[in-house]
């Protein structure tokens, strides 16, 4: 595997890997916030017998550009877009975890020709009506105080305390990726997210898969019972002893979530 940039349509550079597979499938994995492409490294082994997997550092993040300014989710839509379009792929398995999940669903609604199956994990349409005013003050926390003042909050939101004294490898591998950011990228990202607004879709004609932990505090079942009801026909599945980024403290049941979508998929 090698690390690639393509070039998105404003000319931001995108940095992703394509990780080849035994199957005949393709499956982009979209990161959560102030994560990069390392995020979904813990569920490959479950899904490269199946598909090819294309993952990359969502703009803002990572070794991709760091625009200055707001960029709305449909940006990052136009990003994937672009990004499929520089590895020659029509259509996809498109999956992504919490921020993942809104820009997966930003281009599952924008692109809906270029979905072969859609993996909601960890994440809503819509954070409610003061959304904007608290992503506006975590994100300025990371600028007057620091990345780090974020920590602990993060860590006892992404995954439940059993998986944190169990694994605290996979933890501290987290919290230097999201040690690494850039404060002023990190804010613009935050305000992304509070000003996303999804709940008018269009009809879907692929399968959609929607997961949350029970324990999720950052995008609660509620949250993901509004989102399947938005969309007909789509699944949600509630897994039992999980918190909010389930592709790191369950990388074995995501892997069998991708699955069952790769093998429904539209043809590519």
């Amino acid at each position: 595997m090698l690390r690639e940039i393509a070039t998105a349509r404003d000319g931001a550079r995108l940095s992703y890997e394509l990780h080849k597979g035994a199957g005949r499938g393709r499956c982009v994995l979209v990161h959560s916030l102030a994560m990069d492409a390392s995020f979904w490294h813990r569920v490959l082994p479950y899904v490269q017998d199946y598909a090819d997997v294309l993952l990359y550092d969502c703009r803002g993040h990572g070794r991709s550009d760091k625009p200055d300014g707001f960029h709305p989710v449909e940006r990052h839509a136009d990003d994937l877009c672009d990004l499929l379009d520089a590895v020659g792929w029509n259509k996809a398995v498109v999956a992504g975890a919490s921020m993942g999940g809104c820009i997966a669903l930003a281009f599952a609604a924008h692109y809906p020709q270029r979905v072969a199956g859609l993996g909601l994990f960890d994440t809503t349409a819509w954070y409610g009506a003061d959304a904007p005013k608290q992503w506006e003050e975590r994100g300025q926390k990371g600028v007057t105080e620091g990345m780090a003042a974020l920590v602990p909050f993060q860590k006892s939101r992404w995954v439940t305390e059993r998986f944190l004294a169990e694994h605290p490898d996979v933890i501290e591998r987290a919290v230097a990726v999201f040690l690494a950011n850039d404060p002023q990228a990190y804010l613009q990202t935050c305000r992304m997210l509070g000003a996303a607004d999804m709940r008018k879709l269009p009809a879907f004609d692929f399968a959609t898969r929607i997961v949350v932990g029970i324990e999720d505090y950052a995008t609660p079942v509620a949250m993901a019972e509004a989102m399947r009801d938005l969309i007909p026909g789509a699944t949600l599945t509630v897994f039992d002893n999980a918190r909010h980024l389930t592709p790191l403290e369950c990388p074995d049941r995501i892997g069998d979530e991708l699955k069952l979508l790769l093998q429904g998929a539209k043809a590519n």
